[in-house]
């Protein structure tokens, strides 16, 4: 057996790794050097054996000093959601103050996309945040086994991560709504790969369990606008008077299709999104969301990957949880008498 022969010499090797998995060495070299030259089970199953037998990829080489980048990457999950607008600013400003550059890179809502993506950027940066990833957490270690990486949005075991207290804004939003009278909390979900999303499910039924109201989960939809919209059927046909969704832009989304069925925002349905970016003070009704602060967020996210790059911090030391609050405006409201309705056809 491989992890035996691995145990007799003292050091698990790179063939030892491909034995056991049933590939090349070359190949096994490719899933941690160049994830997005492999496929995605490869790549799993490279990784998953990797960490049983407790092999460790060879650090590359970097020359010390002026030779290096000086240039982080930030990876994004979708670029053209408004929520990661202030995240860039924000690891913008704490790259210009230590005289770094930033690279900012989208994965498109993709795990495939966002291996190759990583592929590319790697051979070019010092250091990398990684943003609501949909990468497995042994594919994450595997990476900061090659340099200083930061997960941001999202919590893995032994790496530096930033993150909302997503527990606590949850839970704001759902006392907020049982002040209002509602007993049914329903939660549209986002992608079933974001750890964001079962981190608020799971606080969803937390708070509700605590409060002694019902849980209902819609979903899970694509975290956009159109997503949002198509859940509205769902929400209106199991009667619920009261939602939390993912993020603003289902929010949003939900909203827009709710008013085009008839259904009265708030006086039949409250929604609360969750992020409070630009879109929720323009829409109208203004949307009630937990308030993150995306700017510190990514500031905090681009100074720790900083320091680990210049040995000023080691990585778990770097862990923060940063606060949210509730900013209430006109989406939301007391419960109605009956359950909604969509307008009649």
């Amino acid at each position: 057996m491989a992890g035996e022969d691995a145990g007799r010499s003292g050091r698990v090797t790179i063939y030892d790794v491909a034995r056991e998995v049933g590939v090349s060495p070359s190949t096994v070299s490719r899933a941690f050097s160049r994830p997005g030259r492999v496929s995605s089970e490869t790549a799993r199953r490279v990784h998953e054996v990797a960490e049983r037998l407790g092999y460790r990829a060879d650090q590359p080489h970097r020359l010390p000093g002026p030779a290096r980048s000086r240039v982080i990457a930030l990876a994004v999950s979708d670029i053209t959601n408004p929520f990661y607008f202030g995240i860039i600013r924000g690891a913008e400003k704490a790259a210009h103050d230590n005289d770094f550059t930033l690279m900012v890179a989208d994965a498109r809502e993709s795990a495939e996309e966002e291996r190759r993506m990583l592929a590319r950027h790697l051979p070019l940066v010092d250091g990398l945040i990684v943003t609501s990833s949909r990468l497995s957490d042994t594919e994450l270690r595997g990476l900061a086994r090659r340099l200083p990486v930061v997960v941001l949005n999202r919590r893995v075991s032994g790496l530096p991560c930033v993150h909302p207290d997503n527990a606590r804004g949850v839970r704001r939003a759902v006392e907020h709504l049982a002040t209002l009278g509602h007993t049914r909390i329903g939660y549209v979900a986002g992608p079933e790969a974001s750890w964001a999303d079962g981190a608020r499910w799971r606080a969803v039924r937390e708070a509700c369990d605590e409060l002694v109201l019902s849980d209902v989960r819609v979903g899970p939809v694509v975290p956009t606008l159109a997503g949002g919209r198509s859940a509205a059927a769902a929400v209106v046909e199991r009667g619920l008077t009261a939602v939390l969704t993912y993020n603003d832009l289902v929010a949003v989304g939900l909203l827009r299709g709710l008013v085009g069925m008839g259904v009265d925002v708030p006086g039949q349905v409250s929604v609360v999104g969750f992020d409070n970016t630009l879109p929720a003070d323009l829409v109208s009704p203004g949307l009630t969301t937990v308030a993150q602060p995306v700017t510190l967020l990514g500031e905090t996210a681009g100074r720790h990957v900083i320091a680990l790059v210049n040995g000023q911090a080691e990585s778990r030391e770097l862990t923060s949880v940063l606060p949210v609050h509730l900013t209430v405006r006109q989406s939301t409201g007391p419960a109605p008498v009956a359950a909604p309705r969509g307008r009649s056809r």
